[in-house]
Formats: structure tokens, sequence, C-alpha cells
């Protein structure tokens, strides 16, 4: 999966404002870092990746409250935020993508179907979530979600 353009741009952005990443991921499992770090000169500002796929993951790894977790269910607004911030948190980036999902064909619950990804870029000034539902089977929804979690990142940095 090449995305040439869109990663060319994320590339050329960051390093022109000298911006560093960290990206937390759950339903993508790595496909996001995977992508950011195609350019030449993406060690310059990819700092880490991480694919906290379990609630333990993002409990231990990502200190996120389990309470939490299991209030507001490990594919919620609230999850995709934690891990951008705890994510930009501990790899002390400018800039933190937390993302969240159900890639299907199981997994979706009561109000959350299959192909429902929450996406969370935080700055230390603002953070923005959006909430998707791609239609399509799992590595369609993962690269859908690979592909918009992009689009959010061209526009915040």
């Amino acid at each position: 999966m090449l995305m040439p353009d869109i990663i060319n741009q994320i590339n050329k952005r960051l390093i022109k404002k000298q911006k560093t990443i960290s990206v937390a991921e759950s339903c993508t499992g790595g496909l996001i870092s995977s992508l950011l770090t195609q350019a030449s000169g993406s060690s310059s500002y990819f700092i880490l990746g991480l694919v906290t796929y379990s609630n333990q993951a993002k409990n231990k790894i990502l200190k996120i409250p389990l309470c939490l977790i299991l209030k507001k269910g490990a594919v919620s607004k609230e999850i995709a935020v934690k891990m951008a911030r705890s994510v930009r948190k501990i790899a002390q980036t400018d800039l933190g993508l937390g993302v969240t999902g159900i890639a299907g064909p199981t997994g979706a619950t009561p109000g959350k179907s299959v192909g429902t990804v929450f996406i969370a870029a935080a700055s230390s000034r603002a953070t923005l979530c959006r909430k998707f539902v791609f239609k399509g089977n799992r590595e369609q929804v993962r690269k859908q979600a690979a592909l918009k979690s992009l689009e959010m990142l061209k526009k915040f940095v």
C-alpha cells in the first residue's frame, strides 16, 4: 500500500517545520507507522510507533486507566484522544497520533459497528478527534483508517 503523494507532503511539512511525531495504533496494527517511515528523511521526525492492540497494552504502556477503557470502550473518542496524548508524552514529540477501531469481521458491539474508527491527533496546543465508519473487509478498513489518519495528520501539521 503506497501513498507517495500524501506521505511526501507530510514528510516535507514535518521536516520544514522541524516537528516530531509518535503514533499509537490499535486496529491499524502498525500500518500508519510503516507508511510514515517509507519516506527518506523520516528518521528526523518519526520518533516512536506503538501497536497497543489490547486493553492491557493501552493500560500498561499508554497509562490509560482500565476503568476508562471499560466505561467508554476501547473504541471511543476518549480512548483515541488518550492514546494520542499519551504517546506524545511518552516519546516527547511535538505531535501524537492515536487510532482505535473495529476492523472486523468480528468485534462489533451495540452502537459500534465493524468499521468504526476513532482517529485523534494531539499537539501541545490542540487535540482533534474524528469518528469514521468505513465499509469493507478487515484489510479495507485498516487501509482506509491509515489513509484518513494521514489526511488528518497532513491538515494538523
